[in-house]
């Protein structure tokens, strides 16, 4: 039986790896799920940058390496797997200092059986794993350190480090492209404009960056931006909020924590009295 909560209001979804889970929560709790795929990761072809980092590491040149993302520290390990690397790099990877930013990464490294020195607490954003790093390293002065990147450059992270002395080597292994079909996206831009869309979740701010993208394409990028501020905007946690701010939107709703189906719950617990706020305003 559905969850009480959005009670029938139409719920805009950008999630692309679990759209599908993502519909289904939304329905759960009363909403009518209106799903558009933002975004898709593309693997960077002929990754040397990654198979040097894989050789670096082996050699010994490193000290400590974060790693940002499950999805990410997978495809690195299958990019290195592919160059035979695999059991040097985690045999390297064991003998140095590891920090994670979430969850996710930290289940990847307990699959590999590496140990993990530092992990950011909630909301697992690069401001807490920073704060981790400096609380352990009051000098990273000299410290060799690699981050691996998920999709774009994490700019404000790496200056960072470099700021406080840190030699510092970005190591990416796909990037985010929009999808191949950018149908849904582009009818989402007139349904929001049209005003058909109570409540927006956003996962990542890639995906409100995508979503712009697309109403630019369309010559309506601000039209978008205008009647958004009509629509209830969710976000999973600061840095997704960092993204829509700058975007010059309102963020209605932070999580509690930086999960899927809290995002959801949490919407849909209080959706129905900021959607009345907005229109009433």
């Amino acid at each position: 039986m559905p969850l009480s909560g959005f009670n029938g209001l139409k719920v805009l979804s950008l999630e692309s790896r679990r759209a599908v889970e993502m519909s289904r929560l939304i329905e759960t709790y009363g909403g009518q799920a209106v799903s558009a795929p933002a975004m898709r990761e593309v693997p960077l072809a002929h990754n040397e940058n990654a198979v040097a980092f894989a050789r670096g590491l082996i050699a010994g040149q490193f000290d400590l390496v974060i790693f940002q993302t499950g999805v990410g520290a997978r495809a690195l390990l299958q990019v290195i797997a592919e160059a035979h690397l695999a059991d040097p790099f985690l045999q390297a990877l064991g003998r140095v200092e590891v920090a994670v930013r979430g969850p996710k990464p930290l289940a990847v490294l307990r699959e590999w059986k590496i140990p993990v020195a530092l992990t950011a607490p909630e909301p697992c954003t690069w401001r807490e794993l920073l704060g981790i790093l400096v609380d352990s390293h009051p000098r990273l002065n000299g410290v060799r350190v690699v981050v691996q990147e998920y999709g774009v450059s994490n700019v404000d992270f790496v200056t960072a480090l470099r700021e406080r002395g840190a030699i510092v080597k970005e190591v990416a292994v796909y990037h985010w492209e929009l999808p191949e079909d950018t149908t849904p996206l582009r009818a989402t831009v007139s349904a929001v404009i049209e005003k058909q869309i109570d409540v927006a979740l956003f996962t990542t701010g890639v995906q409100a960056v995508h979503l712009f993208r697309v109403a630019e394409e369309m010559g309506m990028r601000e039209k978008l931006r205008a009647a958004l501020q009509n629509v209830v905007i969710a976000s999973i946690g600061p840095a997704t909020s960092d993204t829509l701010q700058n975007l010059g939107l309102r963020v209605d709703l932070e999580t509690s924590h930086p999960k899927m189906g809290i995002l959801v719950k949490e919407a849909a617990e209080q959706s129905a009295v900021l959607a009345s706020n907005k229109r009433a305003n």
